[in-house]
């Protein structure tokens, strides 16, 4: 089968060749999709040095969505590892892909750069590379796109997992009941890893700071864009229960001071609600956001502090659910992962600090047993009853 000749390789190489010589060129997608169709990877390995340097150079040049050229692209390396992608396409082409106007071009960045999370030296290799890093993190929060949010939140929390510098969780007891998965199930690494994109990410200011900006509306990406802000935010708050399961310390403290969200420098939140405000002669928003607003972000707090306590307009109905979405996963996670009394104090403040002033989100969490399968429920309601303010601890509204 190996020697089975490929049909249409023939015609698909002089296909590429004119392309090269001119960028105006119709792409002819029939082409493209009939050789990749027959690529396995036997095949596959033979092709790469005749192919791979002609798709690359006709994605640099190419004007229009390459969708059927980083298809083919993309199957052409599957079988190759992060380092020797690197070899064959430089840092600023990368940085190319993932800051393109097309969304196929950013699937193919986001797609190399998830090989570096098959081994914690290939994830430190991407460490010391940190416009890759940035230009990663503005694709996932600064794009539109469904398809790139979700693609870059995989290979963002499957970086992290492997560089996660902890061991991995140990495996559960022989004998087990219950529904939820364990913690090492949840887990791709099998050793520690080296920390490094966990430094980059969450220490080094000029990083740390882009993220902030990015979710707190004050990055070209996201200021004055409400839309995308809010995907931005969501984004985030998907993600962090991950995070927290996997390094809960790196992620609830900072050297680094968060700057104020917009909402609570300028009271905006939409045109519309502006428009709204005015129109009743009213002053609600500075009264909804009173609490958050003499509360502004801490010294010493962290990325789950700030998305939890301070990035989300209440005001915003979709992005409070998301929220409350967020701490109900959050919570029932952290049930889980493995025990240690750090992690439990951290829980706990951050829920005293967040159920005394959102009556949404505490009777989420008081009912959250009831809405779990029935082999977890109980365990639920012990933890929630450990890690729940108690009614003396929530002031009166």
């Amino acid at each position: 089968m190996d020697n089975v000749p490929i049909s249409g390789l023939d015609e698909l190489n002089n296909h590429l060749d004119n392309l090269i010589q001119d960028p105006n060129l119709a792409i002819i997608p029939k082409l493209f999709d009939d050789v990749e169709l027959q690529l396995t990877d036997s095949n596959i390995p033979p092709l790469i040095p005749s192919l791979l340097p002609k798709l690359t150079q006709i994605l640099q040049q190419y004007n229009d969505d390459p969708a059927v050229i980083v298809s083919l692209t993309i199957k052409l390396l599957r079988p190759i590892s992060f380092t020797q992608v690197l070899q064959l396409a430089s840092e600023d082409s990368l940085n190319q892909a993932l800051s393109s106007p097309t969304p196929a071009a950013q699937i193919l960045g986001l797609t190399i750069l998830h090989k570096a999370a098959k081994s914690p030296t290939d994830a430190a290799i991407l460490s010391v590379m940190p416009s890759l890093v940035t230009s990663l993190l503005t694709a996932w929060l600064s794009s539109p796109k469904v398809e790139v949010g979700e693609k870059a939140s995989k290979v963002i929390g499957d970086l992290l997992d492997i560089d996660c510098p902890r061991p991995p969780p140990p495996p559960p007891p022989a004998i087990t009941t219950g529904a939820t998965p364990f913690h090492h199930q949840l887990v791709l690494r099998r050793v520690p890893g080296r920390g490094e994109l966990w430094k980059l990410i969450f220490h080094q200011p000029s990083t740390y700071n882009l993220l902030l900006d990015l979710i707190s509306g004050r990055h070209p990406g996201t200021a004055n864009n409400t839309s995308q802000l809010s995907l931005a935010q969501g984004r985030i708050l998907r993600i962090l229960p991950r995070l927290a399961a996997l390094n809960i310390d790196a992620i609830a403290q900072s050297n680094i001071l968060a700057p104020t969200p917009v909402h609570l420098t300028n009271g905006h939140l939409t045109d519309d609600e502006d428009s709204d405000t005015e129109m009743n002669g009213t002053d609600e928003n500075a009264t909804r956001n009173e609490n958050a607003a003499t509360n502004p972000p801490q010294p010493g707090e962290g990325l789950l502090q700030y998305a939890g306590l301070r990035m989300v307009d209440k005001r915003d109905v979709l992005m409070h659910l998301n929220l409350v979405d967020f701490f109900e996963v959050f919570v029932s996670l952290m049930r889980i992962t493995e025990y240690s009394a750090t992690k439990e104090a951290i829980v706990k403040a951050l829920l005293r600090d967040a159920v005394p002033h959102d009556d949404m989100l505490r009777d989420a969490l008081n009912s959250l047993p009831d809405r779990t399968v029935e082999e977890e429920a109980d365990g639920l309601r012990a933890w929630l009853r450990a890690v729940m303010p108690a009614v003396a601890e929530v002031p009166l509204r």
